[in-house]
């Protein structure tokens, strides 16, 4: 009787149950894995095909390349925590700019260039100190604190979001990189909107007397030192990717994934002998259960993928959609946003809903676009990131600033309403120009 339902129906059956499982505290590997099963059994699928369909999608070389990358980031981000690096990143950061607003910027932005879990919580004493001058309220500081650590999440490639949506696609991480890049500027100059700086402060904070302004400028090369792990990753990968795409043109993608999983591993190995771990810290580390949760839910993301097309689901809810003429565009933006809300977390929205966009795309002739359709969907899912109240880092920000969900909410409204409308200009664009 369930083979008679419509195909779209019984895809929001499952893409309900994993929702709910999340929200249950069901890990999202778990919740993917479980609902993989579940939508196949849905679309007439025996066992031995579900068997064969996981199997695949749990070998296939784009599914362990894109895992390893995410794990090798956790790793990385582990121990530049166990050796104190973002610490003295931040430390040596400090005086190199003058302009306190910037530095109110900088300091969130530079904990953003590593995903890792509430990591705002780290950037918040800082925004605190320098915000006193501004005399700025509790919502404003955890306002700048949350949005300024998370304007590189639409294109930095070390997010696991941006890794994903560039697999899922098949699209080259670097082109997206570039074509993404854009929105980080938007977040950049939207997010002074709520924000008003007081000339007076700032008069103060340059004037001699103070202390600040007078005091030697420090050195450029230890924030550089600090920095070189990360940067080694982004820019190791990239020339490393380029070299071996060329090396192995048939095998391109694999190719430019292998270049970033070598300087990841190369970086690690830096941080670990630089450090100074030793054998038992090191063995903690690549221990860590988060470590193997990701490796875990990645693979399952992409094994729902695989049983989405092997089912046939997608073709089938694509004939429906065009049937009931609803076009693409208002899906692209309205489903990531309301799964980005309800959930959190970017990868949880790219994970379920751009294997269901992609095939759309294909389907309503759009091919060609899919890069813009890609960047609106991100953008709008991670809006609905943004404000959701389940977010780590903004309950985190709060909690430490002792400032109240509802007024930081509606500070970031404003610069997520203005990050949508670019998103929509940029899409059109990216439409007449591909």
């Amino acid at each position: 009787m369930v083979d008679h339902w419509p195909a779209l129906v019984r895809v929001l059956i499952v893409f309900f149950a994993i929702l709910a499982a999340i929200r249950k505290k069901v890990s999202l590997g778990n919740a993917f894995f479980f609902g993989s099963v579940a939508l196949g059994f849905l679309f007439s699928m025996g066992p031995a095909d579900v068997a064969v369909s996981v199997f695949r999608s749990f070998t296939h070389a784009k599914t362990l390349s894109l895992a390893a990358i995410v794990s090798l980031i956790l790793v990385l981000s582990h121990s530049l925590e166990a050796v104190g690096q973002m610490e003295r990143l931040l430390s040596s950061f400090q005086g190199l700019v003058r302009t306190p607003q910037l530095n109110l910027v900088i300091f969130p932005s530079l904990i953003g260039l590593l995903p890792m879990p509430g990591g705002a919580i780290f950037s918040a004493p800082m925004v605190k100190t320098l915000g006193r001058a501004f005399r700025f309220t509790g919502d404003q500081l955890s306002y700048i604190n949350y949005w300024f650590r998370h304007v590189w999440e639409y294109w930095w490639p070390l997010y696991p979001g941006v890794l994903l949506t560039t697999t899922l696609a098949g699209l080259d991480l670097w082109v997206f990189v570039l074509a993404l890049f854009p929105m980080t500027v938007v977040a950049v100059a939207a997010g002074y909107l709520p924000l008003s700086f007081r000339a007076e402060a700032a008069a103060q904070n340059s004037n001699p007397s103070s202390g600040t302004a007078s005091a030697e400028r420090p050195p450029l090369r230890p924030f550089l030192r600090e920095l070189m792990p990360i940067a080694g990753v982004i820019l190791g990968g990239l020339g490393l990717g380029f070299v071996l795409s060329l090396t192995f043109p048939s095998k391109i993608s694999i190719a430019k994934e292998l270049g970033l999983i070598v300087a990841l591993g190369a970086s690690i190995l830096w941080v670990w002998h630089g450090g100074g771990l030793s054998a038992g810290e090191r063995l903690r580390i690549l221990k860590r259960r988060q470590l193997w949760d990701m490796f875990y839910m990645v693979g399952s993301i992409l094994v729902f993928k695989g049983i989405l097309e092997d089912a046939h689901a997608v073709e089938a809810i694509s004939r429906e959609l065009l049937a009931m003429k609803i076009p693409l565009m208002p899906i692209t933006v309205i489903l990531p946003f309301l799964v980005g809300m309800v959930v959190g977390i970017t990868i949880a929205f790219v994970g379920t809903t751009f294997p269901i966009l992609i095939s759309l795309v294909h389907s309503f002739g759009e091919t060609q676009g899919i890069l813009g359709y890609m960047m609106l969907a991100l953008v709008s899912g991670f809006i609905g990131v943004l404000l959701s109240p389940l977010h780590l880092c903004l309950l985190l920000s709060n909690e430490y600033f002792g400032t109240p969900l509802t007024k930081v909410l509606r500070l970031v409204a404003r610069p997520c309403a203005v990050l949508l409308a670019c998103s929509l200009a940029y899409f059109f664009l990216l439409r007449r120009l591909l």
